[in-house]
């Protein structure tokens, strides 16, 4: 494993929302740490037919000109505020849905990150995700930095990066791709977590005979997978902390982000118990949803 250069094009979405606001503020930290530049995205809505207008209001007939024209001024001064502050920032302005939009663009700019919120201004606020993120989240070629609402002003330097694993195919390109963003600081670190648990029909059953050895032993097995993983990260000059811990491992892991106050949490989209047509696989789904950071989840190769 070879650690790969920092970041060099962050796309940024926005449809100006508070949701979309926090997360330019994180494409900003990373950028301005890598010395990256932003690729600052809106897709605007198609011309909307008269008929086809809320409540059969018929729209002006200037009305999508004035509407390009409120979202260029927008668009323009997000990006006026980023490059103020020493960032390289490009705008694009796409005609068309957004999920399909901020793909296109993404491939167009060779992405290496995309940063957006979880909810735009149409999000309803059960849903995991809102309609373009899970689009871009599940087709996206690089990875995403999905960002909550509870994250703005809350953007600093990524120091400090939470890795679940459960020890599937995918593990090593999210630690490459942890390994990219993470800052070469003092202080910097990954932390590899794996969260290990017992059957419920073993848990059911109350304490027996078999069960301390049997925690013994997945604890210490645990524990030998997490060193082989790190021990080419700290060849690399990465400093990396273990954890092992039984628990449910979408409880186990929210819990460590919290304690241990991480700037992120990277992790693959699915893993070893994820269903093909699941977005993320149970385990993601839950901590995309309840982390108190930012999730950066990466897509594996044959997903």
């Amino acid at each position: 494993m070879t650690r790969e250069s920092g970041i060099q094009t962050i796309l940024a979405t926005t449809d100006f929302s508070t949701t979309a606001a926090a997360g330019v503020e994180w494409a900003a930290e990373i950028a301005r740490s890598h010395k990256a530049r932003i690729v600052l995205v809106h897709a605007l809505a198609p011309p909307v037919p008269p008929a086809a207008s809320p409540d059969f209001i018929a729209m002006p007939p200037d009305f999508h000109q004035q509407y390009r024209e409120a979202a260029v001024q927008k668009l323009e001064a997000t990006a006026a505020s980023l490059r103020a502050r020493g960032i390289e920032t490009v705008t694009e302005l796409e005609v068309g849905p957004s999920a399909p939009t901020v793909l296109e663009l993404a491939t167009k700019h060779a992405a290496q990150l995309i940063v957006m919120g979880t909810r735009g201004l149409t999000g309803f606020r059960h849903l995991l995700l809102g309609s373009t993120a899970q689009h871009v989240v599940q087709k996206a070629r690089c990875p995403v930095l999905a960002v909550h609402p509870d994250d703005a002003e809350k953007h600093r330097a990524i120091r400090t990066i939470l890795v679940p694993t459960d020890f599937s195919e995918g593990t090593e390109g999210v630690l490459r791709v942890a390994g990219s963003i993470l800052q070469p600081e003092k202080g910097a670190r990954l932390i590899l977590l794996h969260a290990y648990h017992l059957p419920v029909e073993f848990t059911a059953l109350g304490t027996v005979p078999m069960t301390p050895r049997l925690y013994a032993d997945a604890a210490d097995q645990a524990r030998a997978k997490l060193e082989e993983l790190a021990k080419p990260l700290r060849a690399l000059g990465i400093d990396v902390e273990t954890v092992a811990r039984e628990g449910y491992p979408p409880t186990v892991i929210e819990e460590e982000a919290r304690t241990r106050q991480v700037d992120l949490i990277a992790m693959g989209t699915r893993g070893r118990s994820g269903l093909r047509h699941l977005l993320l696989g149970s385990t993601a789904e839950r901590v995309v949803q309840h982390a108190p950071c930012p999730v950066l989840t990466v897509r594996r190769a044959d997903a």
